[in-house]
């Protein structure tokens, strides 16, 4: 069994760490990273299919039409899970592969697109892997983006009768549903910044996505309870740790509260509370963006998102250190995608607001890696939000890219990854030990994959994929994890 390079700052432990009877250990993926069969069996384009074909918008002109072909590999790479010793795959369907045109009624589903996801499920449970489904990991049809996408209220609804169109298909066999990935993303980063399909940048635009993308999930969630009172429901936030540079100045504490605002609260607060955060509103008004948005949140909407959930899936990468003054030369608060084209900020009210390196070591993503920080953000989220409901929190992903050496075998020695996962999972454990009721761990990824933005430039799996042949071969930190994954355990490391 390999154990881990400590990171600068480490140091060596002899106790193993436990972790409680019945935590899940499980690897995510999405559809649209990894499936490919872009126009197989039904499927059309979705918005980051046409996103694809924007000259400059993905690094190298990279698309997702074959990517890791898990549409037909999937039984293979079920199998491989199993060897690994991994009890859970989150994987995400394809809302393009099963209402491939947006269209309401018993017309608008296309059935292969649905068998594939119960052949997914069926091979699952035939390794005794847990599903764990997301029905939402960004790939909108593209039809539904012509009629508005997310800034459309419609698709509130349409997202829901998808919802319920899986759930006739798999409710028997799943058990677990998440309804979205990072609304964030989905909402900022593609309608605000533009750096995700549909590319969009535009901020009224993004806040009308994000209450939207809201209002689907409470809506979806309703209707899956309505059939399945006992199913475990919830979804998954993209989370980070804000921090003022100076924590004396009052301008980067405030600085630091309004990236909490808009990147944490402004979708936790009215799923666990119900309202949209009062700061947040404020710092809308500031630029004539309150009432627009506020228009777009009708009577009885809030008791719709608030709807109870079970389980608050937590993504977690690294923190914001972020300032009133530039760094050192002037850079702008930073968004998760490349410099691909020119592009705004993701935030939609945090105009002079930089963020700060501090030092800490980073990924080949130059995030920086700060385990200390997923600790404090476990223990928040259940202070503030999961735990007073009785509901459990899970890491649904946590992971890191880094330049991967592959030998002539495709055999990759990545111990920093390695290194990357035992430095979090000892951050999580010290979560429960403060209280946090938290249940689970997926390691982002399972395969290397499309990265969105990046394409195939960054590589995140704990199993190597060879895109030319499609060979999977896992990784170093693939063994140690599936090692963890079957004992419970993270072993002692070494100085």
């Amino acid at each position: 069994m390999t154990t881990s390079t400590p990171t600068p700052g480490q140091t060596a432990t002899t106790t193993p760490l436990v972790f409680p009877e019945g935590f899940v250990w499980g690897a995510a993926t999405a559809a649209f990273q990894i499936e490919g069969a872009a126009h197989e069996d039904g499927r059309k384009d979705s918005i980051w299919d046409t996103f694809c074909r924007v000259p400059g918008a993905v690094l190298d002109g990279h698309t997702g039409d074959v990517a890791c072909d898990h549409y037909h590999r999937y039984a293979d790479d079920t199998r491989l899970m199993r060897e690994l010793g991994i009890g859970a795959y989150r994987f995400s369907s394809s809302w393009a592969r099963v209402r491939p045109d947006g269209v309401a009624g018993p017309g608008g589903v296309n059935q292969k697109g649905l068998d594939f996801y119960s052949r997914l499920v069926d091979s699952l449970l035939e390794q005794d892997i847990l599903p764990w489904i997301t029905l939402y990991h960004w790939d909108l049809p593209q039809a539904l983006e012509d009629k508005g996408g997310w800034t459309d209220r419609d698709t509130a609804y349409l997202f829901a009768e998808y919802a319920v169109t899986m759930h006739e298909a798999l409710g028997d066999r799943v058990g677990v549903w998440t309804t979205l990935n990072e609304p964030w993303c989905s909402s900022f980063l593609s309608y605000t910044a533009g750096v995700h399909a549909p590319g969009r940048q535009s901020r009224p635009d993004g806040l009308a996505a994000a209450h939207h993308l809201l209002l689907g999930h409470g809506l979806a969630t309703q209707e899956l309870r309505a059939r399945a009172p006992e199913a475990n429901l919830g979804l998954t936030l993209n989370l980070t740790v804000a921090e003022p540079v100076d924590p004396t100045n009052p301008d980067d504490v405030d600085a630091a509260r309004r990236i909490d605002a808009q990147f944490n609260r402004v979708f936790a607060d009215p799923i666990f509370h119900g309202a949209y955060p009062v700061d947040l509103l404020q710092d809308l008004d500031e630029l004539g963006l309150a009432e627009g948005f506020l228009e777009h949140v009708h009577d009885g909407d809030l008791e719709i998102i608030s709807t109870p959930i079970d389980t608050l899936g937590v993504n977690y990468y690294h923190g914001e250190s972020v300032s009133k003054t530039p760094a050192a030369p002037t850079e702008e608060l930073h968004g998760d995608a490349p410099v691909a084209r020119e592009t705004s900020a993701p935030w939609p009210a945090a105009d002079g607001v930089y963020w700060h390196p501090t030092g800490a070591p980073v990924t080949d993503m130059d995030w920086e890696i700060q385990p200390e920080l997923l600790t404090r953000l476990l223990v928040r989220m259940h202070e503030e939000y999961t735990g007073p409901k009785g509901m459990r929190l899970y890491v649904t992903e946590n992971g890191c890219a880094y330049d991967d050496v592959a030998g002539p075998d495709e055999q990759v020695d990545d111990q920093d990854r390695l290194s990357f996962y035992d430095l979090h999972l000892r951050a999580t454990h010290e979560a429960i030990a403060q209280g946090a009721d938290v249940a689970g761990y997926f390691a982002w990824s399972l395969l290397d994959n499309f990265e969105w933005a990046w394409g195939y430039n960054k590589r995140f799996g704990i199993v190597r994929v060879n895109y030319e042949t499609q060979e999977r071969t896992v990784k170093a930190s693939g063994a140690w994890y599936g090692e963890v994954a079957r004992t419970g355990t993270v072993p002692p490391r070494r100085a």
